[in-house]
């Protein structure tokens, strides 16, 4: 019997995390009787620096294929593969579908009541295809094995109903053009993101602009980032950048934050000329 209550579901989140924070320490102890730095595991096994710092504190889940390699790498005997079932059993029992970095964001986005976002490299996740969203998860460096990318998918995909869900939450958000000029995917791909684009930016509730190429002052220049506002709570800020996330709930952080992306707004197309715009990429090709 599948067991759906929230307590039980939290729990196996819990013992999740816990066993992905207790591999995290055991491969940092066997890194560090190697007399290897992370940045020289991560070129041994192929994976970035920052990800074996996240993997050691438990903030990634730990992928088959990197427990394989880093057991060969760091001469652990079989203690780290011996470690793939559990870590197998603990995500299906978890039923985790965001990585554990992202969590905390989802359940503060899933409660919001509105909704701004400036992005100068994706189109936001709540906007996206699926066939998008599994093009960009495809090509992540390094590789995603087949059933990680389709669990990412369906989540980004789940989130979605956010935009709809009543009472729905006012959405705000800013697209820099050159992330509506580049084909992720193949043009049947992009073009099909670009109509959901447009779908999405007439609806009631959504305000989409686009900051065109041309515009010689750019608030934005500090990189992409998020605004949300819970229910009955304070604003809150969100950035990330390759697989580093915050959450940011400092008030004055926050102020500034809203003050900055109000100036982005303002540099901005309109929503009306910015549909325009789009409507003139979707007839290009």
């Amino acid at each position: 019997m599948e067991l759906t209550g929230p307590v039980d579901d939290n729990d196996d989140v819990e013992n999740a995390a816990d066993l992905f924070r207790v591999i995290g320490r055991q491969v940092r102890l066997l890194r560090e009787r190697a007399g290897l730095t992370q940045r020289e595991l991560g070129e041994q096994v192929g994976y970035s620096e920052e990800l074996i710092r996240s993997l050691e504190r438990g903030r990634r889940t730990p992928q088959p294929e990197f427990l394989d390699a880093a057991d060969e790498r760091l001469g652990a005997g079989g203690l780290l593969r011996a470690a793939k079932e559990d870590v197998a059993r603990a995500k299906t029992r978890a039923r985790v579908k965001h990585p554990t970095w992202f969590t905390d964001y989802a359940k503060v986005e899933a409660d919001a009541n509105e909704l701004s976002y400036y992005s100068n490299h994706n189109i936001p996740g709540l906007f996206q295809t699926e066939a998008h969203a599994r093009a960009l998860y495809g090509m992540r460096k390094p590789l995603l094995d087949d059933e990680l990318i389709e669990q990412r998918v369906s989540a980004r995909m789940a989130r979605q109903v956010v935009l709809t869900s009543r009472p729905v939450p006012m959405v705000n958000c800013v697209i820099e053009e050159a992330i509506l000029r580049r084909p992720i995917g193949e043009w049947s791909v992009h073009k099909e993101q670009l109509a959901e684009v447009a779908r999405l930016g007439r609806l009631r509730n959504v305000e989409l602009q686009v900051m065109p190429l041309d515009r010689p002052e750019h608030a934005g220049m500090g990189g992409p980032f998020t605004l949300l506002t819970p229910k009955g709570k304070p604003q809150v800020g969100y950035v990330e950048v390759q697989n580093i996330s915050r959450l940011i709930t400092d008030l004055e952080e926050v102020r500034i934050l809203a003050a900055r992306y109000g100036c982005i707004r303002s540099q901005a197309l309109t929503p009306r000329e910015s549909l325009v715009l789009i409507e003139r990429l979707l007839n290009e090709q």
